[in-house]
């Protein structure tokens, strides 16, 4: 099997120019090699370090860092938080809205996935189907037999699609680690319930570097050409569902998760639809939850201009298909799965459907590209904005509240059983009093430099940290150390990895705390196990 840099460079070669980088250089020399039946392994994986270690060019007009205090640092005003003033049964309706919209907007442009825009009217003026105001219709030898429970009539529920696994994932781990989630968490919840085989680019990607031991933020860039793809941006749903007229906190928990698998305008993607999410339960104002969703993300990026221009050319025409022709003309270029060209397709789909859902999802289905996602991510934003009470039953009442999924332990759900649990934690998360992240009180230590005697289930350990945040961990016992790497203190917390040693194999374990005073209370994790790991200051 060839080298995976022979597989991907041409991708990545696209990457790195569209990242701003001169490619001009470097291009004919992979060209060379990929015509080359001669060249050897070693030969792209050269290439590919060198297309890696390129810059940005200097006159790349544009802002884009992947480190959450950078991309904080660079965002417009906003609002951070909203006041939200409906009663619990409302915001719960809103919640389930929020997931039943998804579904039928997913399970809506699911036969369609990757079709362009042509070829989907012509598909639909030759089944008699135009204007679209139903599900797609099926015709056998069109459209994949595996699709047909997607499409008109056939529908009982909503199939398996990885938009709609993502939430349950999400859900999953914040009922796990609530605000203390971390990437380390996330991606974790990952490999104990997602098959390797049901992630795609991106993910997948991520997936691989995981089991290989790369962990975020190197799981998302390593031999990655895929990372400002749109895996990121349809995993932002359930960050948005449970932090209702939060936007800063739905995209910080946003941030966590697509900074496994994404950098730059992928991580952006997530965390603007995150936030417009969080803001769609405290104003129905379409244009001002988009505004919402800036102001979480670096205001002199890519996807900011493309949203930016979407919202001009909407408000410039009463026509989609006028607004859809500027959006190709001017982001086409981008892949058919990209970021920044599906999200100009979900804001043109909410513009056009601030008052009418079904004209947000089937305007959103009819523009191509990513459909599935498109549409599932309008239909999201739309279902929390008007409530799952008003929903057209045209839409998601053949889904018989019932959604399909790969994810282990979830593969048949009732929606309004993960909406109720998804109610729970938006209720949870508002009354928690330290739900932001914060510098501890002047009376408990925000540091964990000193020595340690750690509360550990393999044996007594110490653990001695220095001024620069290098440090050791010890097993008195048998006198054997292993250096702390990928130290970080944020606030009061705080994250390391060590190696231990059990017989002649070395585990590494990942440690996610707070240092409390003179307490550090956290757990350890290792392939998947998690167990108590606490210390006290000596």
């Amino acid at each position: 099997m060839p080298a995976l840099e022979r597989q991907l460079i041409k991708l990545e070669l696209v990457q790195r120019r569209e990242e701003g980088c001169d490619v001009s250089q470097i291009e004919p020399r992979i060209q060379a090699a990929l015509d080359n039946d001669d060249a050897e392994d070693a030969d792209f994986v050269g290439l590919y370090d060198e297309l890696i270690a390129l810059e940005p060019d200097s006159s790349f007009p544009y802002e884009e860092p992947s480190e959450l205090a950078a991309i904080q640092a660079l965002r417009p005003d906003g609002p951070r938080r909203m006041e939200i003033t409906v009663s619990s049964q409302t915001l719960r309706d809103r919640i389930y809205g929020g997931w039943l919209g998804r579904a039928a907007g997913c399970s809506l442009g699911k036969p369609v996935e990757g079709w362009p825009r042509k070829r989907i009217d012509d598909y639909l003026a030759d089944e008699h189907a135009l204007p679209l105001d139903d599900y797609i219709p099926y015709r056998e030898g069109a459209i994949s037999k595996y699709l047909k429970t997607s499409t008109r009539g056939n529908i009982e529920f909503m199939a398996r699609d990885d938009d709609m696994d993502y939430p349950i994932l999400g859900l999953i781990a914040l009922e796990r680690k609530g605000t203390d989630l971390s990437q380390r968490d996330m991606a974790n919840t990952w490999l104990n319930y997602m098959p390797f085989n049901m992630l795609y680019t991106a993910e997948n990607v991520a997936y691989r570097n995981l089991v290989n031991r790369r962990q975020p933020p190197e799981s998302a860039s390593w031999r990655n050409p895929y990372r400002e793809w749109i895996g990121a941006q349809i995993r932002a749903d359930i960050f948005g569902y449970v932090m209702p007229g939060w936007p800063e906190k739905a995209a910080a928990f946003a941030y966590q998760d697509a900074s496994i698998s994404h950098v730059k305008n992928g991580i952006y993607g997530e965390m603007l639809m995150a936030a417009m999410l969080a803001a769609s339960f405290a104003t129905d104002d379409v244009e001002q939850i988009i505004a919402i969703g800036l102001s979480e993300i670096p205001q002199n990026c890519r996807l900011a201009e493309a949203v930016l221009d979407t919202v001009a050319w909407c408000r410039a025409s009463d026509d989609w298909e006028v607004v859809w022709d500027h959006i190709y003309e001017k982001y086409g270029h981008y892949h058919g799965v990209h970021t920044i060209n599906n999200a100009a397709l979900v804001v043109m789909g909410l513009m056009f459907g601030k008052t009418n859902y079904e004209q947000g999802i089937v305007n959103t289905v009819r523009g191509g590209w990513d459909t599935d996602c498109n549409g599932a991510t309008v239909g999201s934003i739309l279902g929390v904005k008007m409530g799952a009470k008003t929903l057209p039953d045209k839409w998601i009442g053949v889904l018989s509240n019932r959604l399909k999924s790969v994810v282990r332990d979830f593969n048949d759900n009732q929606i309004s059983d993960l909406a109720d649990r998804t109610f729970q934690l938006a209720e949870q998360f508002a009354a928690e009093p330290d739900v932001e992240e914060h510098a501890p009180s002047s009376a408990e230590s925000d540091s964990l430099v000193g020595s340690w005697k750690m509360d550990f289930q393999h044996g007594d350990f110490t653990m001695l940290v220095h001024d620069d945040l290098s440090g050791v961990m010890q097993n008195v016992a048998h006198n054997e150390t292993s250096a702390l790497k990928n130290v970080r203190v944020t606030g009061n917390r705080v994250h390391f990895t060590f190696l231990l040693n059990k017989g002649e194999t070395q585990t590494e374990i990942d440690y996610v705390g707070k240092v409390l005073g003179n307490r550090l209370e956290g757990f350890g994790e290792s392939n998947g196990f998690e167990f108590p790991l606490n210390g006290d200051r000596q």
